[in-house]
C-alpha cells in the first residue's frame, strides 16, 4: 500500500481498519511535502502539531468511528479561509500575521468530522487572479511542469492535491478559482451552487459570487467533502451513462481553444458517446450578451465593500491593505477601484439585472433540451509559463491572460450554477486538460453523480513528473 496514492475514501478505510497507522500516514505525506517543497504550495503549516495529533489517534483505545468520516485525514485549506490554529493571510503582506479567533464554518464542519488541518495553501494575492504568481508569497508551480502556472486563485490547493501532499483540499471559487487550477493540475475541483455552503469566515472578494469548493483526486472524495460541508448524507446515487444527456455548447465554449485541448476533449466525448451518452450540440445565444462584464462588475463593486470590512476586523484600513500588496496586477486592480475606475452603484444594478437574465437563459436551455449537464473544456489552453500575468500566447496571438483563462468558467459562476472539472487526459506535451460539467441550479448531488459516472470511463492520469522527482 502506497499511502501517497490513497484517495480520501481509501485512506479512511485503511485507517479505520488499521491497515495503516495515523502517524505512518501523516509522516508519509509530510515527507512528500518536503520532497516537493520547491512547488511552493504552502504559506503556513504546523508539521509537529500534525504529527502529535496523529500519534494521539494511534494511541486512542476506542475503535475508529464511522461517524467521523475524515478521522485523521489531513486536508489543506486555502489561505483565505479562517482557521484558528494558523494565520489567514490572503497571500498579502498586511495580513501575514493575521490570527482569526474562530474557524470558518466549513472548516469547523470538517474538524467535527475528524479531519486534521494540513496547513494553509498559497494563492493568487487576495484571490484576485488566475495564475498564483504571487509576489509576496512566491510563485506556486505546476507539478506537471514547474516552469508553468498551476492556475488560480486556489493554485496551492490544487498543487498540494496533485503532488500527493494531501488527499484533498479546500479552495474558493469566484469565477474559476477552484475549477481552473484543478484542470491545469489534473485533479477534480467542484464549485457548488451559490449558497450551498456557509460563507462565514471567508476573506471575500464578492460575497454574491464567492464560494468554497473542494478539490481531490476523485469525484467520490469531492462528493464526501460536499456532503459534510452541506450537511447531507454521504451516499451518492448511481447514474447510468446510457441515455445521459450532455449539452455541448460548441460556439460559445469550444471556439478558440488550443487544438491540443480540443483533441483531448473530443476524445473524451467520443468515449462518452460509445458508452451511451447523448451529446446535444446547442448554442446559448443569450449567454454572451448577459455575461459580458457581469462578473467583473459584480466582483469589483462588492470587493470594495468586503475587503475594507475584513481589514477593519484585523485593525487595518484599505490603504494598509493596498500598501502591503506586492503583485503588480493586484495593485493595479485595487488602485483602480480606489480611484476613477471604481464601479458605480448604477453599473452594479445593471450587472445584477443581467445575472437574473443569465440564470433564466441557463434554466431555459436545461429544460428545453432535458440536459443532465453542459460539457465543455474547463480552460481554452493548458498551463502557460509562469510570468505571463498580463498577456499569454494562444493561436499565434497575444491575448489577455486572465480573461482567456476564465472564459469558460465565468458564465456558470455568474449564474451561481454548480460546476465540476474532471481530468480528461493529457496533451502531447504531457499537460492536463480538464472537462467541465455544469449542472442546473441546486442540482449539486445529481451533478456529482453524473461526474462520478463519467470519471469511471475516462482515462486515469499518471502521477505528475514532479511527484517522485
Amino acid at each position: 500500500m502506497d499511502p501517497l496514492e490513497l484517495t480520501l475514501v481509501e485512506a479512511f478505510t485503511a485507517l479505520r481498519t488499521r491497515q495503516l497507522g495515523h502517524q505512518e500516514y501523516v509522516l508519509a505525506l509530510l515527507q512528500q511535502t518536503d520532497r516537493v517543497a520547491s512547488l511552493n504550495a504552502w504559506i503556513s503549516r504546523d508539521p509537529e502539531g500534525l504529527i502529535q495529533q496523529a500519534k494521539a489517534l494511534d494511541q486512542a483505545s476506542s475503535a475508529p468511528s464511522d461517524h467521523l468520516p475524515l478521522l485523521g485525514i489531513p486536508v489543506a485549506i486555502k489561505d483565505n479561509i479562517d482557521t484558528v490554529g494558523l494565520p489567514t493571510s490572503g497571500g498579502t503582506r498586511a495580513l501575514l500575521a493575521s490570527r482569526p479567533t474562530r474557524n470558518a464554518i466549513v472548516v469547523e464542519r470538517l474538524l467535527q468530522s475528524g479531519c486534521l488541518i494540513a496547513g494553509k495553501t498559497n494563492l493568487h494575492e487576495l484571490a484576485l487572479g488566475g495564475t498564483t504568481h504571487n509576489a509576496v508569497t512566491g510563485a506556486c508551480r505546476n507539478p506537471w511542469n514547474p516552469l508553468r502556472i498551476p492556475g488560480g486563485s486556489s493554485g496551492g490547493s490544487a498543487v498540494a492535491v496533485a503532488s500527493r501532499m494531501v488527499p484533498a483540499a479546500l479552495g474558493t471559487d469566484t469565477g474559476a478559482s477552484v475549477r481552473l487550477p484543478a484542470a491545469l493540475c489534473g485533479v477534480v475541483g467542484f464549485r457548488p451552487s451559490m449558497g450551498r455552503y456557509s460563507s462565514q469566515g471567508i476573506l471575500h472578494l464578492s460575497p454574491s459570487k464567492d464560494t468554497v469548493g473542494p478539490m481531490a483526486r476523485s469525484v467520490a472524495d469531492v462528493a464526501w467533502l460536499d456532503a459534510l460541508m452541506a450537511q447531507e448524507t454521504l451516499d451518492l446515487p448511481d447514474v447510468s451513462l446510457k441515455g445521459l444527456r450532455l449539452g455541448i455548447p460548441r460556439g460559445d465554449f469550444f471556439e478558440g481553444a488550443d487544438p491540443q485541448v480540443l483533441a483531448v476533449i473530443e476524445q473524451a466525448l467520443e468515449t462518452l458517446v460509445s458508452e451511451g451518452v447523448v451529446c446535444v450540440t446547442l448554442e446559448v445565444p443569450d449567454l454572451k450578451r448577459y455575461n459580458d462584464a457581469t462578473g467583473s462588475t459584480l466582483v469589483m463593486f462588492e470587493m470594495m465593500q468586503s475587503l475594507p470590512a475584513y481589514a477593519k476586523v484585523h485593525g487595518l484600513t484599505m490603504d494598509d491593505l493596498l500598501a502591503g500588496v506586492g503583485s503588480s496586477d493586484v495593485a493595479l486592480l485595487l488602485s483602480g477601484q480606489l480611484g476613477r475606475e471604481r464601479v458605480t452603484a448604477t453599473a452594479y444594478a445593471g450587472a445584477l439585472s443581467r445575472r437574473q437574465k443569465l440564470q433564466a437563459a441557463y434554466a431555459r436551455h436545461f429544460a428545453d433540451h432535458r440536459l443532465d449537464a453542459l460539457a465543455f473544456p474547463t480552460c481554452l489552453m493548458t498551463a502557460p509559463p509562469i510570468g505571463h500575468d498580463d498577456m499569454v500566447h494562444l493561436h499565434g496571438q497575444q491575448v489577455p491572460t486572465f480573461k482567456t483563462l476564465i472564459r469558460n468558467t465565468d458564465p456558470g459562476s455568474n449564474a451561481g450554477l454548480p460546476g465540476i472539472s474532471l481530468p480528461a487526459g493529457l496533451t502531447a506535451e504531457g499537460l492536463p486538460v480538464g472537462l467541465e460539467l455544469d449542472g442546473a441550479l441546486d442540482t449539486d448531488r445529481h451533478l456529482l453523480a453524473v461526474a462520478a459516472a463519467i470519471e469511471r470511463v475516462l482515462p486515469s492520469l499518471p502521477r505528475p513528473p514532479m511527484v517522485y522527482a
